[in-house]
């Protein structure tokens, strides 16, 4: 079982809503890394069905904050770094799965870097595809993770899938944060409950000067939003357009001129770095 050092490097914070199917994989794959000095909270958003006991009883090195409603992943995330005791935090999906044993020491190398606030890692799909290996801003009109469905092994455009790189953002479904840059940003907007809230605070770290790194040696399976459900409700899709309004409004500015990080002779409608086309506009 994996030992906690006192002298913590890294805090883990795993926000959960009704994710029992999913916790024995997280937490068991997190037992067996070569960095030894990080802890892990589990911050559970008001579950139902014994999330939090199942934690207790197979994982007794978790430490849990249990909240008495479903806040959403912002607030779940705040209250856990408030009680993180690391300088460095990392924010995982408690619907994620790490492949490989070196990948929290990978992640902290860039993040300690004096110039980068955030570092982003490869998530695949169960079934081997990429689901996400960065994500440019004002794809399909607010953002896109690049090269969705591509085959595990294949690296893309100029190689961009399997390369090391500065970005406008990435996925908190795996994301490493300077705790002192997220302090000075202020956090994550918890008006942005449950979409677009880590390209909100991507963007927010960016404008404090701060880079953003996403690293492909770091690689996780990620089951995307099983445990959240789809956006299927009337209620649910009103949220989703007022997140997508407050994103717009918000970075207007780099919805207008487009992400710097990105050839503005590239596609809008892709995710695969194809050349921009008529209908793209």
């Amino acid at each position: 079982r994996k030992q906690i050092g006192d002298n913590m490097e890294v805090s883990v914070i795993i926000p959960n809503f009704n994710g029992i199917a999913f916790l024995d994989s997280v937490l068991g794959s997190l037992e067996g890394q070569t960095l030894k000095n990080f802890e892990v909270i589990l911050v559970d958003n008001g579950s139902a069905d014994g999330s939090c006991s199942f934690v207790s009883a197979n994982y007794p090195w978790v430490h849990i904050i249990e909240l008495p409603d479903n806040f959403g992943f912002c607030r779940a995330v705040n209250e856990g770094i408030k009680a993180a005791k690391a300088p460095y935090v990392l924010l995982l999906n408690n619907d994620t799965e790490v492949i490989g044993k070196d990948w929290l020491e990978e992640m902290l190398a860039n993040c300690q870097r004096k110039e980068v606030g955030i570092v982003g890692a490869k998530l695949y799909y169960p079934g081997g595809q990429v689901q996400h290996a960065g994500v440019i801003v004002g794809i399909r009109g607010i953002a896109g993770n690049m090269f969705r469905g591509l085959p595990k092994g294949y690296s893309g455009y100029l190689h961009k899938a399997s390369t090391q790189q500065d970005l406008s953002a990435v996925t908190a479904a795996c994301m490493m944060v300077k705790r002192s840059v997220y302090e000075e940003v202020g956090g994550f907007e918890e008006r942005l409950a449950v979409a677009f809230n880590d390209i909100d605070f991507c963007l927010k770290v960016r404008r404090c000067g701060y880079l953003v790194v996403y690293d492909p040696y770091v690689e996780l399976y990620h089951y995307e939003s099983r445990s959240r459900g789809a956006e299927d409700n009337e209620e649910k899709i009103r949220r989703y357009q007022c997140e997508i309004d407050y994103v717009r409004r918000t970075w207007s500015e780099i919805m207008e001129k487009g992400d710097p990080m990105y050839n503005p002779n590239l596609t809008l409608v892709k995710c695969d770095y194809s050349l921009r086309e008529k209908e793209d506009g």
